[in-house]
């Protein structure tokens, strides 16, 4: 089934939040819907398993790993009509143009990742990616220090807050991460 309409879905928010799991929930609906679906993900998050996409609870769903967005318009089946990409804040600015023209092209673009990093800053395409889209949907997870609603990602070095000059992209679950709220998110600067 064809979409009239081309759009971008962007599904945002900090880790455990469950972004993967409602990008999974979205790409099963689209397929009980006899849509055919594609699958990307940056080559990079090779947290679970290298062809899947694959959330914290054990969700999974076949994906194709990439290097770069620009192989995306390549790698395009026949008749697909919805794609998605996870863990875009991992691709550069070149996806956003790709992502544009695929929703201007009549497919259905359903985007996931992190909208900002560790230190509270926004990562990488994100910004531009919500800006650009039809639907923005922002989840979050429950802080760590106090069962509040989290929106930030907290990561931990030897249990201690990583410094801000720390680097931005290291790719860890649970041993290296936790959500927390405003007020409960540390980032030393010294």
């Amino acid at each position: 089934m064809k979409h009239h309409n081309g759009s971008l879905e962007v599904i945002t928010g900090s880790m455990f939040c469950g972004k993967t799991d409602e990008l999974i929930r979205r790409l099963r609906r689209a397929r009980i819907a006899r849509q055919k679906v594609q699958v990307f993900k940056p080559l990079i998050d090779n947290r679970y398993a290298v062809e899947k996409v694959t959330s914290h609870a054990g969700s999974e769903f076949d994906a194709q790993p990439i290097v770069s967005a620009a192989e995306i318009p390549a790698r395009l089946e026949k008749d697909v009509t919805v794609i998605a990409i996870d863990e875009a804040q991992f691709f550069d600015e070149e996806i956003i143009p790709i992502v544009q023209q695929l929703a201007d092209q009549g497919l259905r673009v359903i985007v996931a990742g992190l909208d900002t990093d560790f230190r509270g800053e926004p990562f990488g395409p994100m910004p531009v990616l919500m800006a650009k889209a039809e639907r923005v949907d922002k989840l979050h997870a429950i802080c760590m220090k106090c069962g509040e609603a989290a929106s930030r990602t907290q990561r931990l070095v030897n249990g201690k807050p990583a410094h801000y000059h720390d680097p931005v992209v290291i790719v860890g679950a649970s041993e290296l991460y936790e959500a927390r709220c405003r007020q409960h998110h540390e980032v030393p600067k010294d």
